[in-house]
């Protein structure tokens, strides 16, 4: 029996709380925890532009519970950790262009809330298993490609910063009070029910959007830029193995795609694949330029090695997949 295998048969009629689990990943990780009969629990803030979205799970409402909550309440969070099997830890503040403009609420949210939360777990439910979103964000400028886990951190932005101390406060609660934490450092994720209203949450659904109504992208630089892109059901994948497997426990992993491409090369397949727009090559602006990493793609051997993950969904398949998704369900996005 695969891994894969192993992992769906885990959760039949588990207990699983998706802090975070009205956004992006945390809806589309609900969907398959449902597929698999775990009593699945989202917890979200709804707070505006963040990306949670009750669309994202309307057509399974019936099939799990929502609880409206933030993270950064530690009443609630005291009482909602109770109980649960595991935990997918995916609450955060995602814009690195937001953490920018407000440290103070990113401090709040990636770090003092992780720590509060992790309190909860400790004191009231330390048996659980949790799984943490990270980024690759908190690897700064590349040293070297492809880039492993074992490369230095030197963020260049708040959000990269407080990202990187969420994650290692889950490493530290592991290795000193006993919760069995995992980190996973996503880069470049898309797919359906991602956040489409604005451009501070990355590119990739910005361009989407643009691609859609017709208009013209502005790509900065030269289009030269690598990148690795991670369908989000090989990320959702990748999560569910961690969560299922002690071999996992206090560790993190890159979680990556099938290979370097360009920017200039997604955002050709990405118009092949819509069938309008266009774009050109502009100057960086200055507040991007000062965060920008350059050319970025990870090395996964590690998870591939400890769980058998590896990325299978090609970018053309992906970005197909989105577009039509977002063609039938604009209104709910736009």
């Amino acid at each position: 029996m695969s891994q894969r295998e192993d992992c769906s048969d885990f959760y039949k009629g588990r207990a699983v709380l998706i802090t975070g689990g009205l956004g992006f990943l945390g809806s589309n990780l609900a969907r398959r925890l449902v597929e698999l009969g775990a009593d699945v629990l989202l917890v979200d803030s709804l707070v505006p532009d963040y990306g949670g979205n009750l669309f994202n799970v309307a057509d399974i409402q019936d099939r799990l519970r929502v609880n409206i909550a933030d993270i950064r309440d530690e009443n609630s969070m005291d009482y909602l950790v109770r109980w649960q099997e595991v935990i997918f830890n995916l609450a955060g503040q995602v814009s690195h262009i937001d953490g920018q403009r407000d440290p103070y609420t990113d401090l709040d949210i990636n770090c003092r809330a992780q720590l509060s939360f992790l309190e909860a777990c400790r004191r009231f439910n330390p048996k659980a298993k949790v799984v943490y979103a990270s980024t690759r964000q908190i690897y700064g400028r590349p040293l070297y490609l492809p880039v492993d886990e074992m490369h230095p951190k030197r963020p260049t932005d708040v959000n990269g910063i407080n990202k990187m101390a969420g994650e290692w406060y889950h490493i530290l609660y592991n290795n000193v009070h006993g919760i069995r934490a995992t980190s996973l450092r996503l880069t470049n994720s898309y797919g359906p029910r991602q956040l489409m209203k604005h451009n501070r949450q990355g590119f990739i659904p910005w361009f989407v959007r643009q691609a859609l109504d017709g208009e013209e992208i502005s790509l900065f630089g030269d289009g030269s830029q690598l990148r690795d892109f991670t369908y989000v059901d090989d990320a959702v994948e990748a999560f569910l193995m961690a969560g299922a497997s002690p071999a996992a426990d206090g560790q993190f992993f890159n979680v990556g795609g099938m290979g370097p491409t360009s920017l200039k090369q997604f955002l050709e397949t990405l118009l092949d694949v819509v069938g309008s727009g266009s774009y050109r090559l502009v100057p960086f602006p200055p507040e991007k330029r000062s965060i920008d990493i350059g050319s970025f793609y990870t090395d996964y051997s590690k998870i591939r090695s400890a769980l058998g993950w590896e990325p299978r969904v090609p970018i053309a398949e992906g970005l197909r997949q989105m577009v039509e998704y977002y063609r039938q369900h604009r209104e709910h996005y736009w």
